[in-house]
């Protein structure tokens, strides 16, 4: 492609117009507009920004940026052909626009700057010797069937890119290195995970899966047990979404737009209660019980608790004077009973405390002989009041 007609190409995009708002994209398309005119100190200082994007986004060329542009792309097209609807003009326009940023990016960068070199005057193209070239690295990626299989089997957008998400305010916010414990350093309830990685499985083999509640004490490893899930092998293609009470008005949206991606999703929410009248309650509640619109088969609600029946009471509501009380009473706590798997998590035994903290006081070091080191192990214990993996492990850390 001839430098003039880069402006013109990238103007022209249909399907990746999303592109044209990256600032990669717009130095170029300044750069090939000044060197139109003839501009070159212009030019230069636009040759100057699109290096420094590029760098800064940690591609090596335009040809890698481009790549990475065209995969992670939300646009009309990426966004059809992940959900499997994408009409024959979408393929088809889709296909045009690659070939022309193909075209752009087979551009060596050196007659980048030996135009810029040429529309300057000659007395100042000393100052150029410090603009660099990037490698001209091949193309061979930027062709439509590579990225239409991407597409279909592993989605688009930041869903694509990310495996942990925050919901927040109605926005997905990606989370870049998830805080996810791996099986070897979760300790104890391994039959409490494995029904969970069990109901996971199941739901990334395509199939209509139970919301799972996992309620009990805490500092058992509730929140641990589904953050988890992220490191095992096999749950390449789930994605973790997790949502405070407060931001659960906004969800009905959020899974309605996961409906049809090809990855499967967990909408995670921690520590749930509610208090008398909360009017999130019967948000969750149509969540999970379903309204109108069905539940999408590729995803599910994992809820952890401290309460197993979510719903605070007061002695003054059981002895109220309400005529349908019980009514009322059994409406509030079977919220519960609408997750189709429940597991309690209840402190351990004093034995298996013990083989914790001797595990827990290896692994830190810890030289104390095993007797002196359990009778020190009972009586925090005693002064904590429970016996969970998050009190020898605070025991151990505070020697």
């Amino acid at each position: 492609m001839e430098l003039s007609h880069v402006h013109i190409g990238l103007s022209t995009l249909s399907v990746y117009r999303d592109l044209l708002d990256q600032p990669v994209l717009v130095a170029l398309s300044k750069l090939s507009q000044a060197l139109e005119t003839g501009d070159g100190l212009t030019a230069a200082q636009h040759y100057s920004q699109l290096f420094y994007e590029m760098q800064r986004s940690g591609s090596p060329s335009l040809g890698h940026w481009l790549y990475e542009a065209l995969r992670w792309s939300q646009g009309p097209y990426p966004t059809a052909m992940a959900k499997g609807e994408c009409p024959e003009h979408l393929e088809y326009a889709a296909g045009l626009d690659i070939d022309t940023l193909r075209a752009i990016s087979a551009i060596p960068s050196q007659q980048w700057l030996d135009a810029v070199a040429q529309a300057t005057p000659a007395q100042l193209r000393p100052l150029l010797s410090k603009l660099l070239p990037w490698p001209d690295e091949a193309t061979l990626s930027l062709y439509l069937p590579p990225l239409r299989q991407a597409y279909l089997q592993e989605g688009v957008g930041l869903l694509a890119r990310h495996k942990a998400f925050v919901w927040e305010d109605g926005t997905l916010i990606p989370v870049p290195h998830p805080d996810c414990p791996t099986s070897e350093q979760l300790m104890g309830y391994e039959h409490h995970r494995n029904q969970v990685v069990q109901n996971t499985r199941a739901l990334l083999a395509g199939k209509y899966v139970n919301n799972v509640l996992l309620y009990g004490e805490s500092g058992t490893g509730k929140s641990a047990t589904v953050k988890h899930l992220l490191t095992l092998p096999g749950m390449e293609q789930l994605r973790l979404i997790e949502a405070d009470k407060e931001n659960l008005s906004g969800l009905p949206a959020l899974i309605r737009s996961l409906e049809g991606q090809p990855l499967k999703f967990i909408i995670f929410i921690d520590d749930l209660t509610f208090d008398r009248d909360d009017p999130t309650y019967s948000v969750l509640k149509t969540i999970l019980e379903g309204g109108v619109e069905r539940r999408p088969q590729n995803m599910a609600i994992y809820a952890t608790s401290n309460r197993r029946h979510l719903v605070r009471q007061t002695i003054s509501e059981r002895a109220g004077d309400e005529m349908d009380r019980n009514e009322t009473i059994r409406e509030k706590t079977s919220l519960a009973d609408r997750f189709g798997l429940r597991i309690l998590y209840q402190g351990l035994s004093r034995g298996e405390f013990l083989d914790l903290v001797d595990l827990f006081a290896a692994q830190h070091g810890c030289t104390l002989p095993q007797e002196q080191l359990h009778q020190q192990a009972i009586a925090w214990e005693r002064h904590h009041g429970s016996t969970t993996p998050r009190t020898a492990l605070q025991f151990v850390l505070s020697l």
